[in-house]
């Protein structure tokens, strides 16, 4: 995905329009091989790609696709995956993806879409029972993650050194209201946890880094556009994980909450579009995406831009219905820009990314033969 500044309509908010197009698209897989679901008993076929090769093993989105025999969701030779958070590595030449199904953290060669390395996350995020159906799965367990609820979102700090992954939901442990983050040494693989409380209970789409320990995490719930309903909960909470107590030995909501990372609220998203036109009715149910943009000037000052998306489900089209009288309209992906100076966010620190060439990647593969998996120390 790419996407050019060009200057806005008279009177618009900021001095430009974003028009994103695609440039290319890379298929994520993995050298060492992967297990895939046979299809039996769903009336399916075998899960396993028809691209696939003798040494090209490509990860899907089929949920039966994992090892029965091997009681972990987090089996890195699952090819069960999910998607959900993605940062780009200080080099350039890679991308590290989080998903919900795992949970996972793997790392991704940028150009090939080669697995180079798998992360080992705290084992009470794993659940034991796996279905291909989210409710078996989470009536069969009894702590890891909730179905489809996994790490939501993923953010790097600004030198590049540490992941920091937020769940979207409460572990089925925990209950409550209080979900957890966990921040993994890229280098070491070394994690520890966090525990963030929710403000309305809804759940967490997106963190993104404002510097080496302050983070926006993007709190919100599934109203608006794609569910019928008028959006009401979705701001931008800014936490600060510095001198944060370590929870990885504590369990339940209970204990969890006292200790919880401190929250402030940064920005109402659901106000600040209704303030600019935009009906509680039109704003996406799902803004799942946070990132940092292009310094730009409005007024002769300079000021910071954050991008917050939405996640579409692949649905072209959806239901409006005001007044009882139902409409059916466009369900885009949407990019909604918001600009901010330094006395909005203080300490804000952009991350530090060398410029991408393809070409630098292939070195790495010749030199890489295998996919690293890192086991965590807490």
């Amino acid at each position: 995905m790419h996407s050019d500044l060009a200057p806005s309509d008279p009177g618009a908010a900021l001095p430009f329009t974003l028009t994103p197009f695609l440039t290319a698209t890379t298929l994520l897989w993995s050298r060492t091989p992967l297990f895939y679901g046979t299809g039996a008993d769903l009336g399916l076929d075998s899960g396993a790609p028809a691209l696939n090769t003798k040494h090209t093993h490509y990860f899907t989105g089929r949920s039966d696709n994992f090892d029965s025999n091997v009681p972990a969701s987090t089996n890195p030779n699952n090819a069960r995956f999910d998607p959900e958070g993605i940062r780009v590595s200080r080099d350039s030449k890679s991308v590290f993806i989080s998903d919900e199904y795992g949970p996972y953290v793997y790392q991704f060669d940028r150009t090939t879409g080669r697995r180079l390395k798998a992360f080992t996350l705290p084992s009470e995020l794993t659940v034991t029972n796996l279905s291909p159906v989210g409710d078996t799965e989470i009536s069969g367990n009894t702590s890891g993650r909730v179905a489809n609820k996994g790490m939501e979102g993923l953010a790097i700090t600004p030198d590049g050194t540490t992941l920091v992954g937020i769940m979207q939901a409460p572990l089925l442990q925990d209950g409550g209201a209080t979900i957890r983050i966990v921040t993994i040494d890229i280098a070491t693989g070394t994690a520890h946890e966090y525990a963030y409380t929710l403000a309305t209970g809804s759940g967490v789409s997106e963190i993104v880094a404002v510097n080496a320990h302050e983070f926006l995490v993007d709190e919100r719930d599934g109203k608006g556009l794609g569910d019928n309903s008028a959006a009401a909960a979705k701001t931008l909470y800014k936490i600060d994980l510095a001198g944060a107590q370590d929870v990885s030995n504590l369990s339940g909501s209970t204990n969890l909450a006292p200790v919880a990372v401190r929250k402030t609220p940064f920005l109402d998203v659901v106000k600040a579009l209704t303030d600019h036109g935009i009906d509680v009715r039109h704003i996406p149910a799902k803004l799942e995406g946070l990132a940092f943009g292009p310094n730009i000037v409005v007024n002769g000052v300079t000021k910071h831009t954050l991008y917050v998306v939405n996640d579409n489900d692949f649905t072209a089209t959806t239901t409006v219905t005001v007044g009882g009288a139902a409409a059916t309209v466009d369900n885009p992906n949407q990019i909604f820009v918001f600009a901010f100076d330094s006395m909005d966010l203080s300490g804000f620190v952009p991350q530090q990314i060398k410029a991408f060439s393809p070409l630098c990647s292939d070195d790495r593969e010749e030199e890489d033969n295998g996919e690293h998996f890192n086991h965590h120390n807490r």
